[in-house]
């Protein structure tokens, strides 16, 4: 039976950081794991921004609630739960996704959660499991599944190597070049064909 994993950001809808960026004017907030592979490195500096301008998490889950899915995306999401199961591997967090899952018709999530202080800022993060990508696809490979998955980033490329069949959704010229061992499309349509041959 086939099984199909995907990355949220980028794949499904815009990218919170960068959305997060254009509401508060911080372009310092726009890096995302297309520009740098390190997660822990990326999420500190993020942490250490938001706390120096301000930002608190409900500032950022305002601007979430105002996102909608990248154009396309629900109805490649349709589409490909009637060839199998969707379970979403991100690197985001349960405190920010509620409002994209239901937009998107609540595909089973796995991520991450934040951890806050007394005031509200974000003081770190707990993964759910280092790697947890590779490590689910792995998981679910041993239940015999067959994995097919979708990602754009760095964060995704060890999920991509695991499964059976990995594609690379509007990926940057630099990860593209990179990792060119794997297809890489460039609309929802496409994807839905890649994943399904």
């Amino acid at each position: 039976m086939k099984i199909f994993c995907l990355d949220l950001e980028g794949v499904l809808v815009p990218e919170i950081w960068i959305e997060t960026a254009k509401r508060f004017k911080m372009d310092s907030l726009k890096l995302t794991t297309r520009d740098i592979p390190d997660y822990d490195k990326l999420m500190k500096y993020r942490i250490g921004i938001l706390k120096k301008a301000g930002i608190r998490l409900k500032n950022i889950q305002g601007v979430i609630a105002q996102m909608r899915p990248l154009p396309g995306a629900k109805v490649f999401l349709d589409r490909l739960r009637k060839a199998g199961p969707v379970i979403v591997l991100s690197d985001t967090f349960v405190e920010f996704a509620g409002p994209l899952m239901e937009k998107l018709g609540r595909p089973a999530l796995f991520c991450n959660h934040l951890l806050l202080d007394k005031r509200g800022f974000i003081s770190g993060f707990r993964l759910r499991v280092k790697d947890g990508k590779r490590k689910a696809v792995e998981a679910l490979k041993n239940l015999n599944f067959e994995v097919r998955a979708a990602g754009d980033s760095y964060n995704d490329i060890t999920m991509l190597k695991a499964a059976q069949r990995g594609v690379l959704f509007r990926p940057p010229d630099s990860i593209r070049k990179q990792f060119s061992r794997f297809p890489a499309v460039d609309s929802h349509p496409a994807l839905l064909r890649h994943l399904l041959r």
